[in-house]
């Protein structure tokens, strides 16, 4: 799956609108079906049974300069909003289509008498508040002052680059019958190495630094303050660590935390809790999509300060916060 940018700037009053209208605030699928394309209004159905979906929409542009990346777009990959110097927010996309009569409704046209026609419509939303100067290093763009001017579309490498700096779970949502036939079928061709140098590099780093915050045979796990066996308790970046600098990866006292197997681990890797600015447990919205996962937080987290926390940390739970936390979402 690919990844998108999308320019929107909410300084200006017209894109703010925009997005508090169609995306803070998802459409309501059935108050649109007077224009609505049949078969369009059904993929919206199917994709979103709730009835409402995140919609947004690109300006076709002189010459349907836009239309170019636009027709790449597909269920399935990634668009990010980028303006005011941040990558702030993100989501899957569903359904793709074009829809003059619908965008004038939703948006209005421009001072050009254009509308945002070539339409897409999201679920699994998200906010974040990446610098575009980290979005830059990341990509390589040489050009320190590059910004994002129209819609456009990575490299599958730029794209992978991007999934890793935000955390993203590849398999967020149901996957399409096409992408679990593509999944299935690039299983069965891999031929490559089962092992890897870096990966046992990485392993042996890992256990060193769990020597370093677990000498004994049992310590406690810095999110839900149990005190475990060994076994049940892995050295866990705070800040994802193939972005940390090399200065940062060897902050051992402060980049790594102890997280249980019990179910702290995979929910802070996930973005499912944070910790807050003064130590406070953050649980995110889409917690209350699995019941299991709710129950979970309920029981064995809510309302905790993270003891883990200090000054010295605060950096490295700030850009989890900031990157994985998944501050904001709509089903």
């Amino acid at each position: 799956m690919r990844v998108f940018l999308q320019p929107a700037k909410l300084s200006k009053k017209l894109i703010m609108d925009h997005y508090r209208d169609t995306v803070l605030s998802p459409v309501e699928i059935d108050e649109h079906a007077d224009l609505l394309d049949e078969q369009v209004r059904k993929r919206l159905s199917d994709e979103f049974p709730r009835g409402a979906a995140q919609m947004w929409g690109v300006v076709p542009g002189k010459g349907e300069r836009n239309v170019h990346f636009y027709r790449q777009l597909k269920p399935g990959d990634w668009v990010f909003f980028t303006g005011d110097n941040h990558l702030y927010f993100g989501g899957r996309v569903r359904v793709v289509w074009r829809d003059r009569l619908l965008a004038t409704r939703l948006w209005g046209t421009d001072e050009a008498g254009s509308t945002w026609e070539c339409m897409y419509a999201f679920s699994d939303g998200r906010t974040f508040d990446v610098p575009m100067a980290e979005i830059r290093r990341v990509l390589g763009w040489e050009n320190e002052n590059r910004h994002v001017r129209n819609f456009q579309a990575l490299s599958d490498s730029a794209s992978e680059l991007l999934h890793d700096l935000l955390n993203l779970d590849r398999a967020t949502g149901e996957l399409s019958a096409k992408e679990r036939e593509d999944a299935e079928g690039a299983l069965k061709e891999y031929d490559g190495p089962l092992e890897r140098t870096a990966q046992r590099a990485y392993r042996a780093e890992q256990s060193l630094l769990k020597q370093q915050l677990l000498p004994g045979t049992e310590g406690e796990c810095a999110l839900c303050g149990r005190t475990l066996p060994r076994a049940f308790l892995v050295a866990a970046h705070i800040k994802k660590r193939s972005i940390c600098t090399d200065e940062e990866k060897r902050d051992f006292r402060n980049v790594a935390m102890l997280a249980c197997l019990l179910g702290c681990d995979g929910l802070f890797e996930q973005g499912f809790i944070g910790v807050g600015a003064e130590g406070e447990l953050l649980v995110s919205p889409a917690a209350e999509s699995s019941a299991a996962v709710l129950r979970h937080v309920d029981q064995i987290l809510a309302n905790r300060t993270v003891s883990w926390w200090n000054p010295d940390r605060e950096k490295y739970f700030a850009w989890h916060r900031t990157h994985s936390f998944k501050e904001f979402t709509v089903h």
